[in-house]
């Protein structure tokens, strides 16, 4: 037993020590990403604490007030126009229980004239704009600012018209495709794979468990962000449908497990509505943040650049 510890020991540490060190160094087996853009300040739904959610009043408050990215989803009305919206039953935002794909875009309803913010339960907002926007207008109004597009629903169509207006508005380089699901995200990348683009979840289990087996330097990636919920809102403003995440343990694993990777990613980490969660996302090495109020997360973000 001593003599087969003796060579499985020097061999394990030195396994270890290699991979350590290309994963602080992965230009040595791996070209150079390059990445189009860095960005600190993301705002969520356009900053829906702030304005009513994925309108152009939310993206274009969000845009004065200094973010660097604009989150958003996407739906196809009935009549092919990519519109801007989380859901695609219209229930919760305006009262009408209705799905984008059967109505023509002359057909929308408005928003609510108040909205309850998703993620911070009781608080509402509010904006002179309720209109459903168009994809198509935030990238007109907005030729700088990255956005992070969504997909939900594997629909070959959607994800061909939003890779058409980035192509046709030049933003390759600082649209982003972001889904949960792998088999949309195959679809998104088969349509255009010039676009930058998120982990899924089954792709960021992978690349975990690649990481604590000590592989994950040995690994290409295409991937340019993780993008994942601040662990400790999770039970507190998000409430998971899955059992496993209600656990403690779990959210005090996932921590463990997610947060270190931000020494080789840009993780993007949401949704931060107090400034003790931005404090939180920012300490735990968050490259970026997301936000609902984008007018708080700026304020964060000045304070601390003058103190520094």
């Amino acid at each position: 037993m001593a003599s087969y510890l003796y060579y499985l020991l020097p061999a394990v540490g030195g396994y270890a020590l290699t991979s350590l060190y290309f994963l602080k160094n992965p230009h040595f087996l791996h070209k150079k990403k390059q990445t189009a853009f860095y960005c600190t300040h993301i705002s969520h739904r356009g900053g829906s604490g702030e304005r009513i959610e994925n309108t152009m009043g939310a993206f274009t408050h969000a845009a004065e007030v200094g973010t660097e990215m604009l989150e958003l989803d996407c739906h196809l009305t009935k009549d092919s126009h990519v519109v801007v919206s989380h859901d695609e039953n219209l229930l919760r935002q305006t009262g009408q229980d209705v799905n984008i794909s059967s109505l023509n875009l002359e057909e929308l309803p408005p928003y609510k004239e108040t909205l309850e913010v998703t993620f911070k339960a009781g608080h509402f907002s509010t904006g002179s704009d309720r209109n459903i926007a168009l994809l198509e207008d935030v990238f007109r109004k907005f030729p700088q600012i990255a956005v992070n597009i969504e997909v939900k629903e594997n629909n070959s169509m959607l994800i061909e018209k939003i890779s058409d207006l980035v192509k046709t508005y030049n933003r390759e380089a600082i649209s982003v495709w972001a889904s949960v699901d792998s088999t949309i995200m195959e679809n998104c990348r088969k349509t255009n794979s010039s676009m930058p683009y998120m982990f899924t979840v089954k792709r960021a289990l992978k690349m975990l468990l690649l990481y604590y087996t000590g592989l994950l330097p040995f690994v290409p990636l295409g991937e340019s962000f993780l993008q994942f919920y601040l662990p400790q809102i999770i039970n507190r403003e998000y409430i998971p449908e899955t059992w496993i995440l209600r656990s403690r343990l779990v959210i005090f694993l996932i921590e463990r497990s997610v947060l270190p990777l931000s020494s080789s990613l840009q993780i993007h980490l949401f949704v931060c509505n107090e400034e003790q969660d931005i404090e939180a996302a920012f300490a735990a090495g968050a490259t970026g943040v997301m936000t609902d109020y984008p007018t708080l997360l700026s304020n964060y973000i000045r304070r601390h650049k003058q103190d520094t």
